[in-house]
């Protein structure tokens, strides 16, 4: 998979992505991300890349221009281009998993009070937004999008079973607590099931608490 980020703080939107479980899997070639300077595509001898919006208010809107020059510039004819923006659709695993699938994703960065909406109309293939609040700027999320992506790519992590036993793999249940050793601590202990050896009763225990768990912290999540 490749990913091309465009924004205009590189720096941010490739900080976490450039250690741990990420940076093995770009450095194993699982996955190619690269991040660039939107301002790259500036014709403006300031390298300007935002104006006043037209009909007033407050704030600077990205132009049209030097995006639709990025894209001409990075699009294949596999790409998904995705923009990232707080009126976006919201990010949750079954998209992460389905996103997982491309073979190129073109993540364009939104900032200031957004981006011309003529980019929207015609680049654009999906608006996306990680939750219903506001950033400084797009990158932030691109990359919390990148690494809930990345993880799913065969190889990613040690354990290709990993992402098939945590939250939201059920839509409708958050994952089961964990515990390790040492099995007694400040007087908490391990719960004895989980101690057993009984894989049936182990499962049965997990779904109790992981249905526990979703009905105290995101009841919504249940039908």
């Amino acid at each position: 998979m490749r990913i091309d980020i465009v924004t205009l703080f590189p720096e941010v939107a490739l900080a976490p992505l450039s250690d741990s479980i990420i940076q093995r899997a770009r450095a194993a070639g699982v996955v190619e991300v690269r991040a660039h300077q939107l301002r790259d595509w500036s014709t403006d001898k300031h390298r300007r890349v935002d104006d006043s919006p037209c009909g007033g208010g407050p704030g600077m809107v990205l132009q049209a221009e030097p995006l639709f020059a990025a894209v001409a510039a990075l699009r294949g004819p596999l790409t998904r281009v995705v923009l990232m923006t707080p009126q976006g659709q919201p990010f949750k695993q079954a998209l992460a998993r389905q996103l997982a699938t491309d073979a190129h994703l073109l993540i364009l960065c939104g900032h200031y009070e957004g981006v011309d909406h003529r980019v929207i109309e015609a680049l654009v293939d999906l608006e996306l937004s990680i939750g219903d609040y506001v950033l400084t700027n797009g990158a932030i999320a691109a990359a919390v999008v990148c690494d809930a992506i990345i993880r799913l790519l065969p190889g990613a992590l040690g354990d290709d079973r990993s992402p098939e036993d945590e939250s939201f793999c059920d839509p409708q249940l958050l994952e089961a607590p964990t515990y390790t050793r040492p099995v007694q601590y400040q007087g908490m202990c391990v719960p004895e099931v989980l101690l057993s050896g009984h894989h049936g009763k182990i499962a049965a225990w997990k779904h109790q608490q992981a249905l526990a768990r979703t009905r105290a912290n995101r009841p919504d999540l249940l039908p």
